[in-house]
């Protein structure tokens, strides 16, 4: 078969396969909801959403600008998908800095109202480094461009997880105004919620209403409640009074509470020397204790080695081993009494503390009213909603965002997560059932072929080694693969054996004492191997000059008896 005809065979059948399983799933349905602001990324997305042209310096003072250049597409999942038909706007860039939008025909006003938002985050790769926040960008005079949307373009509330390094929380972040300077702070929840990291579809939910409480929702559970005025650092409104900067301490300001009793002496009886702990004069030598008994005795069972040379080694003595006759006594050597605490130890002595007269508190700068001072009692009414955006650095591609919600129902807005989320999340987590299962399978076989193969390698070998026992020749030319496995790992095993000694044994060496009280190396078995070596070439050495002695003089005897005869 033709390489380009297989391949588009190949493809028929993937997609057969595809069509299949999408067959087999529930159609995607648009929603029939009506609300200030739904997304569910239809085919006509592109006319609404519009990706940012513009660059971002990291941090303050840097040079080099990078360009939101990461790619958005619009496509149905590809890890655990869900209804078929049904697609996410997908960023698909790694390591870039990405930045799109979608700008409302009508500013959403939540004052006096309540504010859900919602919106669902698939992470089909994890999510190790970066965020997967909304943005409602803020309705201004000014207006907001698209082109432009950036990490500067002011945003009303920033919700959503964020996960780097210690940082691993959903984000509830709103910007407020200051009435007295008109300034705006961003407003960060305390405590804020751990995020739910899952390849399956997760739904956030945030309900803020119009008494100034707020509530996060993940998968339709509580995680976080709170007050806007009470749960947010630095807190929405300032104090009345602060310190006033223009207040120094003055010089002669005491803080020191307690000083030393100045008319306090040192009573007469007061030793400074004594020592902490002294002998226990009640304590009585223990019966049983031999006194006159060494802790440790030579080894009666130890023999000078052979190759020991005492003009070169000194002399010889047996290594100490602990005496026996110890070990049932009370104790061996000198008895000296235990210490116990001296009743008569005192210390150093010092004068006892009392109330410092002249200590007039601790020093803190008198109060003012502050200028900045102001009560907001109603942050909810926050500033008109113009457009939400999505603007992230992540590691991680492939993060997919879909069913975005932005009203004032929370009741609607569970509607539509039914409609939506509810569906989907249990075919994901159906098919993540599944994979699981499959995954626990392909390891179960995968270790009982292990086994199997253990298995018969060990009947191979022990059907060698019983062939080797009545004819080892026979036995190799019979399972050769078998010998040559058993060789290679005897070998192996040597050579390891011989690191190990190398390692462990070539530098290990013993002290004796020698006849004079000196600590010298013993030799080591290496070195007492060739020490022996060397001693039997000199015996030999010996033994042959000997015969030649013994051969001389018995050919001198016999030409002596010759001349005798003459």
């Amino acid at each position: 078969m033709k390489p380009s005809v297989a391949a588009a065979l190949a493809a028929f059948v993937l997609a057969e396969v595809v069509s299949a399983d999408a067959a087999a799933r529930p159609q995607f349905t648009p929603t029939s909801i009506q609300a200030p602001f739904i997304e569910q990324f239809t085919p006509d997305w592109s006319e609404r959403w519009q990706s940012s042209q513009a660059s971002k310096f990291q941090k303050e003072g840097d040079t080099e600008a990078f360009k939101y250049d990461g790619v958005w597409s619009v496509e149905e999942p590809q890890v655990l998908p869900g209804l078929a038909g049904d697609a996410g706007l997908v960023l698909k860039s790694q390591a870039k800095q990405h930045a799109i939008s979608h700008l409302f025909d009508k500013p959403i006003d939540p004052k006096g109202k309540p504010l859900v938002v919602q919106y669902e985050v698939k992470l089909q790769k994890g999510l190790s480094c970066g965020g997967a926040y909304i943005k409602l960008l803020s309705a201004t005079e000014a207006g907001v461009t698209p082109e432009e949307f950036s990490d500067k373009t002011p945003y009303t509330i920033m919700f959503g997880p964020d996960k780097c390094g210690q940082t691993n929380k959903v984000h509830f972040i709103f910007r407020h105004k200051s009435p007295k300077t008109g300034e705006y702070e961003e407003k960060h929840v305390k405590y804020p919620a751990y995020p739910k990291l899952a390849k399956t579809s997760t739904l956030y939910t945030l309900v803020v209403q119009p008494d100034q409480t707020f509530e996060i929702f993940i998968n339709n559970e509580s995680k976080k409640k709170g007050s806007l005025l009470e749960d947010f650092e630095p807190p929405v409104n300032p104090p009345a009074e602060i310190d006033d900067p223009e207040d120094k301490k003055p010089a002669d300001w005491v803080e020191q509470a307690k000083i030393p009793d100045p008319t306090a002496t040192k009573p007469d009886d007061w030793d400074e020397d004594a020592p902490l702990e002294i002998p226990d004069e009640d304590a009585v030598k223990p019966d049983g204790w031999l006194e006159d008994e060494p802790l440790t005795i030579p080894d009666p069972d130890a023999q000078k080695p052979e190759e020991w040379d005492e003009e070169e080694d000194g002399e010889w003595f047996a290594p100490s081993i602990p005496n026996p006759k110890c070990e049932a006594a009370a104790g061996c050597g000198e008895w000296v009494r235990p210490m116990i605490r001296n009743p008569a130890y005192k210390g150093k002595w010092s004068a006892p503390l009392i109330d410092n007269p002249e200590y007039k508190g601790v020093w803190a700068p008198r109060k003012i009213p502050n200028p900045n001072y102001f009560e907001d009692k109603t942050p909810a009414d926050f500033n008109p909603i113009g457009g939400v955006g999505f603007e992230l650095w992540t590691m991680d591609e492939d993060i997919l965002f879909d069913n975005i919600y932005v009203g004032h129902d929370p009741a609607q807005a569970k509607a539509f997560s039914a409609e939506t989320f509810d569906q989907k999340i249990k075919i994901e987590q159906g098919q993540e059932e599944k994979e699981q299962e499959t995954a626990a399978k392909k390891a179960e076989a995968a270790a009982e072929a292990a086994a199997g193969f253990v298995g018969q390698v060990r009947t191979h070998v022990n059907t060698f080694i019983g062939k080797a026992r009545q004819d080892p020749i026979e036995a190799i030319k019979e399972m050769p693969q078998v010998a040559g496995g058993l060789g290679a790992a005897f070998a192996g095993l040597l050579g390891l054996v011989g690191l190990l000694g190398g390692v462990l044994g070539g530098s290990s060496k013993v002290q004796v004492t020698t006849k004079d009280g000196k600590k010298v190396d013993a030799p080591t078995a290496a070195e007492g191997k060739a020490k022996e070596v060397a001693a039997s070439a000199k015996a030999t050495a010996v033994q042959a000059k000997d015969a030649v002695k013994k051969r001389a003089n018995a050919v001198a005897a016999k030409v002596g008896d010759a001349e005798d005869d003459e």
